[in-house]
C-alpha cells in the first residue's frame, strides 16, 4: 500500500504531491476532531499522553527527516557543512517566536492567552494554537517534496512520504486533543468538530507554499529544511511539552513521547 503511494507520487508533480500529502495529514485531523460526536469527555490521562506522542514524532521528524538530510545535502566539510542547517534552524525558531508574540492563541491547558490583546473568544484562541503547530509540520513536508524535485541527494519521496504519515499519525490525537475541551467550553458537537479540523487547514497551504519556494530557488533547500525544523522544535518546547507538566500524568506524557518518536524514526528509516 505504502510503496504504492510512494510510486503514485513519483508520477506527479512535487507541488500535487506535498498537496496531497497534507490532504492527508488534513483528513487524519479531522477524524481525530470527528471523536467529538462519540465522547463526552476525555481523560485528562489520555491527553497527555496524545500530546506526549505528538512531541516525540516532531522532536523524531525535525532530525530524521530534516536536519540530517540538510547537511547530508550541504557542500564543504567541518562547520562550513553545518552553518546552512544552523542558520535555518535558528531563523525558523525566531518565525515562530515572533508568531507566537503575535498571533492570539490559548493553549489547552493554560488560562492566560498569549500574543496580542484580544476579545477573541476561547474558543477561537484554542483553535489559533494548534493552528500554530501545523504551520512547520506543513511547511516541512512540502519542502521536503520539493527538495526531491529538485534533486538532491538525501531528499526522498519515501523519507517525504514517510514525514507525512508521521504527522498524519500525530495529526489524529490533536484534533481531538483541540475538539475536546471545545466541547466543554460549551460548543456544540459540530462546531467542535469544525473548529478541530479547521486547525490544520494551514497544513496544505504552507505545503504548496514550501515546494514552491525550493524548486524555484534550489540553493536555500538546506536551509528551507532546517528552518521547518526549528520552527517545529520551538513549537515541541515552548509549547508542546509544557501542556504535557500541568497535571500528575507527566510520565503518561513522556511514554507517549518515546512512542512517537520510536514510530517516525521507523517510518522515516523504513521507507527512505
Amino acid at each position: 500500500m505504502i510503496q504504492t503511494v510512494i510510486e503514485y507520487f513519483e508520477t506527479i508533480s512535487p507541488i500535487r504531491a506535498a498537496l496531497y500529502a497534507t490532504l492527508f495529514t488534513w483528513g487524519l485531523t479531522a477524524a481525530g476532531a470527528g471523536l467529538v460526536f462519540f465522547f463526552k469527555t476525555m481523560n485528562r490521562a489520555v491527553l497527555d499522553g496524545m500530546l506526549g506522542f505528538t512531541g516525540g514524532v516532531m522532536v523524531a521528524a525535525s532530525f530524521w527527516s530534516l536536519l540530517a538530510p540538510g547537511i547530508e545535502m550541504t557542500p564543504g566539510e567541518g562547520f562550513q557543512k553545518v552553518i546552512p542547517a544552523a542558520v535555518g534552524f535558528l531563523l525558523g525558531a525566531l518565525f515562530i517566536f515572533g508568531l507566537d508574540k503575535v498571533l492570539p492563541h490559548l493553549h489547552i491547558n493554560f488560562k492566560e492567552s498569549e500574543g496580542i490583546a484580544t476579545p477573541w473568544r476561547r474558543t477561537t484562541l484554542l483553535t489559533l494554537a494548534i493552528t500554530l503547530h501545523n504551520i512547520p509540520e506543513g511547511l516541512a513536508v512540502g519542502v521536503l517534496f520539493g527538495g526531491v524535485a529538485a534533486g538532491f541527494e538525501g531528499a526522498t519521496i519515501g523519507s517525504a512520504v514517510a514525514l507525512a504519515l508521521g504527522i498524519g499519525l500525530q495529526n489524529f490525537p490533536e484534533g481531538f486533543a483541540v475538539a475536546m475541551p471545545l466541547r466543554r467550553f460549551g460548543l456544540s458537537r459540530r462546531k467542535s468538530f469544525m473548529y478541530g479540523q479547521a486547525s490544520a487547514i494551514v497544513e496544505p497551504l504552507a505545503a504548496v507554499l514550501g515546494a514552491w519556494a525550493v524548486m524555484t530557488f534550489q540553493p536555500i533547500l538546506p536551509y528551507a529544511l532546517s528552518f521547518a525544523a526549528g520552527a517545529m522544535i520551538f513549537v515541541v518546547v515552548e509549547e508542546v511539552i509544557p501542556e504535557t507538566q500541568q497535571d500528575k500524568y507527566t510520565d503518561i506524557a513522556t511514554m507517549g513521547f518515546i512512542g512517537g518518536f520510536i514510530i517516525m524514526m521507523s517510518l522515516d528509516v523504513g521507507l527512505s
